[in-house]
């Protein structure tokens, strides 16, 4: 094994050496082995030293922590309906932030346009440099090939398939860019937030659409080619009529999305085109909303019996902007019943907490790991790692 300033990074960053000390004793590095990691970092302000910890003898030695003020990262979450943009600590906490309403249907290069017209003016308000952006990181609401960092088929995104969203954002700012499935992001951000210790999480964002985010062992997992957690076009049997925006018939998205309870809502005579309407009109507590939401949430229970059963997860969480109690009674009476027992007996099913912050929390996380993983900060201090 090799140990570089990366890897003593790591060490710090995730808490598992907080001390000079401490690294000795993890890495058996000599004690001017590890200064010299040590310096290095501090020299290059990716970390700092915080006080003193637990006592040795009569002297207490100095902690070491991840320097999360470092530089900022610039993260954005694209809906069906709007964009959401924010400039973060290296923590994921929101320093200033802004909304766009522009739809995804207006094409990549209006939306794109407009998300970096956002992040000039959160830069100007803040009076940040370009020069300590870190990286940047956006979601969308549609599969997106990690092979290629491009949106994937994506079923309610016409115009965006393999469009260069990256390059187009590098372009703009020339730093490193991450694209990812909007589901996956927030289930990341819950993960960072509320479920670190927990190692296997699902969450299901109910919005226009609707996905399956899941993360194993803290990583996000994409399938072979961004596909994974797709179930708004997993077909259901007894609605062979209907048809979805994928162009199929029976997609579980046609029938219990936002998107689906809008039309249902509108040929009862009220008005709404969007889940985020549906959303608006579930916090008004309008009755067929309720109701209509409820039995979405029964359709979506069956679904993900099945991703139950199949990856046994500790928590499913239920997000965007359908997510409410009548939502989650809804999954819940199917679930349970539709699941092995084995399968659910450590189930708990709730609310996702973090809004429209957990996919700004989880890009911040995806574009620090991947900028301050070991191996880029040991090619960032040029130097290379000693044999133990």
């Amino acid at each position: 094994m090799t140990v570089g300033p990366g890897e003593v990074f790591d060490l710090i960053r995730y808490g598992h050496a907080r001390t000079r000390g401490d690294l000795q004793e993890v890495t058996g590095l000599s004690r001017m082995t590890v200064a010299q990691r040590v310096d290095a970092l501090l020299a290059a302000s990716l970390i700092r030293e915080a006080g003193s910890d637990r006592p040795s003898g009569g002297r207490r030695p100095t902690r070491l922590e991840f320097n999360i003020e470092h530089s900022v990262v610039v993260a954005a979450t694209v809906d069906t309906t709007h964009s959401h943009i924010a400039l973060t600590d290296l923590a994921g906490r929101i320093l200033a932030d802004d909304s766009i309403d522009l739809a995804v249907v207006d094409g990549p290069e209006k939306v794109l346009h407009g998300i970096v017209e956002s992040i000039h003016r959160l830069l100007e308000r803040t009076g940040t440099p370009t020069g300590r952006i870190s990286g940047i990181g956006i979601s969308v609401p549609g599969p997106v090939d990690p092979r290629t960092s491009r949106p994937s088929q994506p079923p309610i995104m016409p115009g965006w398939d393999a469009y260069p969203v990256a390059e187009y954002l590098h372009d703009a700012l020339p730093v490193p860019v991450l694209v990812e499935n909007d589901a996956n992001a927030m289930a990341l951000g819950e993960h960072t937030v509320g479920f670190k210790d927990c190692s296997s999480i699902a969450l299901v964002k109910i919005s226009t659409g609707i996905g399956t985010g899941i993360v194993i062992n803290g990583r996000v997992y994409q399938g072979i080619d961004g596909g994974a957690g797709d179930i708004g076009h997993v077909r259901l049997g007894d609605h062979p009529d209907v048809v979805c925006q994928c162009g199929a018939r029976g997609c579980l998205a046609a029938v219990a999305s936002g998107r689906a309870i809008a039309r249902q809502l509108t040929e009862l005579g009220v008005e709404a085109s969007s889940g985020r309407d549906v959303g608006e009109l579930l916090a008004r507590g309008n009755v067929e909303a309720l109701r209509l939401t409820h039995e979405a949430g029964r359709r979506i229970g069956e679904v993900m019996a099945t991703v139950v059963c199949l990856i046994n997860p500790g928590v499913l969480l239920i997000g965007g902007a359908l997510a409410s109690s009548s939502l989650l009674s809804g999954v819940r009476e199917t679930l349970y019943p539709m699941s092995l027992p084995r399968a659910t007996r450590n189930l708990d099913v709730r609310l996702a907490t973090l809004g429209d912050r957990a996919g700004i929390i989880g890009m911040t996380r995806m574009v620090v790991d991947e900028v301050f993983a070991s191996k880029a900060i040991n090619a960032r201090l040029n130097e290379p790692a000693l044999a133990r």
